[in-house]
């Protein structure tokens, strides 16, 4: 058989792939309309008002709910919400709350459509139920899992509020100040209450999350740290494939300190992880622990980064090794005395 191809196969390749790509939506209109058609057997696409859908596809006895950004949503191969990906491969159904940009779904038509699912006892239909969201859509998770006692919770560096009274220190969304966030799903610890197991993952050294995260508490929140991201969590998670586990982890209710740092591993292979720790340990002065650390990264990956930093690192030994020798050689400086003689 001849390895080589067919260049008019190639061409209609790729035609029919530019044709696939021209066929997805590329707008909110066509959007909704995809929706409608991909829920028309098995659940409903709804308008929420101007900024917000609600996307619902009945699978399987568990409800994975979560919440996206119409954005977000957009700029996938696909154009269905991340979620559908975990539901899918999982047999369960989903539940996705969807904004237009970032609302914090602080809006009465969102609270009225999740009033309507309380009423129509909607997710006691469940055997299961989890909520999920990223940042703003953390918030939006830990806020409305009020709505289905006992649910679990996966919120990627949450927010608690918005509110300037409470978080006066988060100066990163400030026109969501004008939103309320005193009145129903308003401040989103106090609607864990009455969750299961809530999860809460973040990097510590970033400090705006890290606040956030610390007003998340109970005896059911479970704190689980990702540290030396400059707070790219979600995407870090994105990129090393580890939502299906941690989905996973979840639902099974074993995703403690301990399963999350046999998950969070595969950071050592990590260039973005491993940079920001080599940062952070040079930025202390801890040269002894860089060194550790170039020497073992380079010892299992190709990693120039941290190849010169080691050579840098044993330069200045050398040097300062040098110097110390050269010292030792000299003679006794002379005596000096002081102006006045004595």
């Amino acid at each position: 058989m001849s390895d080589q191809t067919d260049p008019a196969q190639d061409g209609q390749n790729a035609s029919g792939a530019e044709a696939d790509e021209r066929a997805l939506p590329r707008n909110r209109g066509e959007w909704s309309a995809m929706m409608e058609r991909l829920t028309e057997e098995e659940g409903y696409f709804e308008p929420l008002g101007q900024r917000h859908f609600a996307f619902f596809h009945d699978d399987g006895p568990r409800l994975l709910v979560s919440f996206e950004r119409l954005e977000d949503i957009l700029s996938r191969p696909d154009r269905l919400p991340m979620a559908m990906d975990l539901a899918r491969a999982r047999g369960w159904s989903l539940l996705c709350l969807v904004s237009e940009g970032e609302t914090w779904f602080r809006d009465k038509r969102v609270y009225g459509y999740v009033d309507r699912l309380v009423d129509e006892a909607f997710f006691d239909d469940f055997d299961q139920v989890i909520f999920l969201g990223l940042g703003t859509e953390g918030y939006a998770a830990a806020a409305f899992s009020v709505a289905a006692p006992g649910a679990r919770v996966l919120a990627i560096t949450p927010r608690a509020t918005q509110d300037p009274e409470v978080a006066v220190w988060d100066r990163r969304s400030l026109k969501a100040r004008a939103l309320d966030f005193t009145s129903r799903f308003g401040y989103a610890p106090d609607m864990i209450e009455g969750a299961g197991r809530v999860h809460v993952i973040y990097d510590p050294g970033h400090s705006e999350d890290a606040m956030h995260a610390s007003l998340f508490r109970g005896p059911h929140v479970r704190h689980l740290r990702c540290p030396h991201l400059r707070g790219r969590v979600a995407w870090a998670l994105g990129q090393l494939q580890l939502w299906g586990p941690l989905i996973d982890a979840v639902a099974e209710d074993r995703l403690d300190r301990a399963e999350f740092g046999r998950i969070w591993r595969v950071r050592r292979n990590f260039g973005p992880y491993l940079r920001g720790l080599l940062g952070m340990l040079r930025e202390k002065g801890a040269t002894q622990r860089e060194k550790w650390l170039c020497r073992g990264v380079i010892s299992r990956l190709n990693a120039p980064t941290f190849r010169r930093r080691l050579t840098e690192i044993l330069a200045e030994e050398a040097e300062a090794e040098a110097s110390r020798a050269l010292a030792a050689d000299l003679p006794p400086a002379p005596a000096t005395t002081q102006a006045n003689g004595v």
